[in-house]
């Protein structure tokens, strides 16, 4: 599979959950390997390297999250034995079950990995392939705001949420990219892969396509938590979410429950996933980074606006959480949003 010149029989999974955008902008970068490059240089086209089709189920029209019709090309039935198989992101409601076709679904993915596909999602596709029992055991990586879900509903995965792309399994068959524009960076390491090197740099000269550097974690929202009917610990969410700066919060959360301390702890972190220390934490870093986002007050005194008392504190705190610096955190944002404007 790893020979450049063996044609690549490629699924990209059609689906009514799948994100559009994700799934055609996979489609076009993938055809235009050996195509694009030579035909800007006034060169002679390459034979199809990846040979893509874009299947589902039944093959049918369906309505896309956006309420927009799409048209698959087939069924997933019509390719009897794909080299490769892409799932883009999809959206799902972390809260809702998952939806009634992943079953089937996970049934297809993993009797074309048994067969030596190699396997490869997107974002939130993760999912998909952690119900087809394909992450079972190995690293894999999806995006920051589906980690919880994707340890809760399948905690054999040994989920790393701050990677943007984790290749694992036997061989690297499976592949797992993390945010929806992680597409990119899967596409690359694909072509690259599958296709050399060089036709991986002239792809991303052709569409301006940038690996992320880094992690996931400057993008990631810390404040996304885990759905639970605990209404005790949720008053006491509400509460820390209001007075997260003031001395001693979790002591104030304990006094306010009515519970002894040990009972609160281990209640709290059962609702949340996280110790009450560390939940104390997230929002203060959380709101330290809006402040960095949208204000020029000094990173001194965001910390203390947020509750630390020693700026080294926070500086450790920020950077453990973020996986950058504050200052990195604040360039990174306010030239990366006005860059243009000026």
């Amino acid at each position: 599979m790893d020979n450049p010149q063996k044609t690549i029989q490629t699924v990209v999974l059609a689906s009514p959950c799948a994100g559009t955008s994700t799934s055609f902008a996979i489609l076009d970068v993938l055809s235009s390997v050996g195509r694009d490059w030579e035909l800007l240089h006034g060169k002679a086209r390459q034979p199809p390297l990846f040979v893509v089709s874009f299947l589902s189920l039944d093959g049918q029209a369906y309505q896309d999250a956006n309420g927009r019709t799409i048209t698959p090309e087939g069924t997933l039935t019509s390719c009897q034995q794909p080299d490769l198989i892409i799932v883009p992101d999809l959206h799902l409601d972390p809260a809702a079950a998952l939806p009634e076709e992943f079953p089937a679904l996970a049934a297809w993915l993993a009797a074309n990995y048994e067969r030596g596909a190699l396997v490869t999602s997107v974002c939130s596709g993760s999912l998909l392939l952690a119900a087809a029992g394909l992450l079972d055991g190995i690293e894999a990586t999806t995006h920051w705001g589906f980690a919880d879900l994707l340890t809760q509903r399948f905690p054999h995965v040994q989920l790393k949420a701050e990677r943007i792309l984790v290749p694992a399994g036997d061989g690297h068959r499976l592949i797992t990219a993390g945010g929806a524009s992680a597409w990119a960076d899967l596409m690359l390491y694909l072509i690259a892969r599958l296709a050399g090197t060089e036709e991986a740099r002239r792809i991303a000269k052709i569409y301006l396509l940038e690996p992320h550097s880094g992690s996931q974690l400057c993008y990631a929202s810390l404040t996304v938590g885990r759905q639970h009917d605990d209404q005790l610990i949720a008053a006491a969410q509400v509460w820390v979410a209001e007075h997260y700066d003031t001395p001693n919060p979790v002591s104030q959360m304990v006094s306010h429950s009515a519970l002894s301390e040990r009972s609160f702890l281990r209640r709290f972190r059962r609702a949340t996933g996280q110790s009450p220390s560390e939940y104390v934490q997230t929002l203060r870093v959380e709101e330290a980074k809006q402040m960095l986002e949208t204000t020029s007050v000094p990173i001194d005194r965001i910390a203390l606006e947020v509750g630390y008392t020693e700026p080294s504190s926070f500086r450790a705190a920020f950077r453990r959480h973020v996986g950058i610096s504050a200052s990195a955190y604040r360039k990174k944002w306010c030239s990366t949003l006005l860059r243009g404007t000026a």
